[in-house]
C-alpha cells in the first residue's frame, strides 16, 4: 500500500479527519505530511489536524466533534436545537473552559462563537445529543435558559423573548432545576422575577 493509499485508508477510518498520531502510528512521518499537503492529498484543517483535499462532505457537526471534543453547544445554537428559537443561527455558540488555548480558536473552517466558562460551572446542566448523526455535548433547557439571562446583554431581544416563552410552554421544562441551575450561575433574581410574569401572566 502506497503511502497516499494509508493516508486515505487512516482518514477514511477516522470519520474524515484524523491527527498527525495517527499517520506517524501508520508509519508516515511529518515530512511525508507535508508532501502528501504540498501535493494536493490532503488539507491541513489546523495544526495537527487533517483531511482529504477533495472531501466536501464533512459536517460541521463533526468538524467541532473532533476539533473542539471538549466545547459544549450552548445559548443560541441549543436554543435552535430545543425549537425555542425559529432562527437558524450562523455561527455555532460553543462553550469552552477559560484555559482553553487562544491558538485552538484560530479556525476558519466553521463558524463558531466562543463562551468562555469558569471551570466550575462548566458541567453544570451539560448533557448528550445527536446532531446531524454526530454525538455532541449540549447544556440542557434550564442551563440554557440561565445562560440567556447570563449574556442577555450579547442576544437579540426578539430571539430573549421568544426563547423565554418556547421555555415556559414546554412540557418537559423543569422549574426545580432552573431555579437550582439560576443559583449557582448567579441569575437567580431575573430568572424568578421573570418566570413569575410569565408562568402567572
Amino acid at each position: 500500500m502506497t503511502k497516499i493509499e494509508t493516508a486515505k485508508m487512516i482518514l477514511k477510518n477516522s470519520d474524515g479527519i484524523a491527527q498527525t498520531c495517527d499517520f506517524t502510528a501508520a508509519g508516515i512521518s511529518k515530512s511525508d505530511l507535508e508532501k502528501l499537503c504540498h501535493d494536493g492529498i490532503i488539507t491541513r484543517i489546523r495544526y495537527g489536524f487533517y483531511q482529504c483535499a477533495d472531501d466536501c462532505d464533512i459536517s460541521e457537526a463533526q468538524y467541532i466533534s473532533k476539533l473542539f471534543p471538549e466545547a459544549v453547544v450552548c445559548v443560541e445554537s441549543a436554543l435552535f436545537y430545543y425549537g425555542y428559537s425559529d432562527f437558524t443561527p450562523r455561527e455555532w455558540s460553543l462553550a469552552f473552559p477559560r484555559s482553553v488555548s487562544q491558538r485552538k480558536m484560530k479556525l476558519d473552517i466553521i463558524p463558531f462563537k466562543p463562551y468562555y466558562i469558569q471551570n466550575e460551572n462548566l458541567e453544570i446542566g451539560k448533557s448528550a445529543v445527536t446532531i446531524d448523526g454526530v454525538d455532541l455535548a449540549i447544556y440542557d433547557r434550564e442551563r440554557t435558559i440561565c445562560d440567556c439571562f447570563k449574556y442577555r446583554n450579547k442576544m437579540d431581544n426578539e430571539l430573549f423573548a421568544k426563547a423565554m416563552n418556547a421555555y415556559v410552554a414546554d412540557k418537559d421544562k423543569n422549574l426545580v432545576k432552573l431555579s437550582e441551575y439560576a443559583k449557582k450561575l448567579r441569575v437567580y433574581k431575573k430568572v424568578t422575577e421573570l418566570m413569575e410574569v410569565l408562568l402567572n401572566g
